[in-house]
């Protein structure tokens, strides 16, 4: 099983959370993109952890609470 399906199987609450505390939204950003990449997605996903690295990670980290509230996933994942 992949990271992108467990983090998916986590309840609502605890992904909110994981992405509220800010070195843990960074670190769990890294590790889901990474998983995503090796599974599939290879492309967007690198594109995206591009993004989550760099300084402007931390914009990237709020658009994907909201995004997680909404649609239960990160971005692109």
């Amino acid at each position: 099983m992949s990271i992108v399906k467990s983090f998916k199987s986590l309840p609502r609450l605890v992904q909110i959370l994981l992405l509220l505390i800010p070195v843990v939204n960074w670190i769990t950003e890294v590790v889901v993109r990474l998983s995503a990449a090796k599974h599939g997605k290879g492309l967007a996903q690198i594109v995206v952890l591009i993004f989550a690295i760099l300084p402007t990670g931390n914009i990237l980290g709020w658009v994907d609470l909201v995004w997680c509230l909404l649609f239960n996933k990160l971005i692109l994942t």
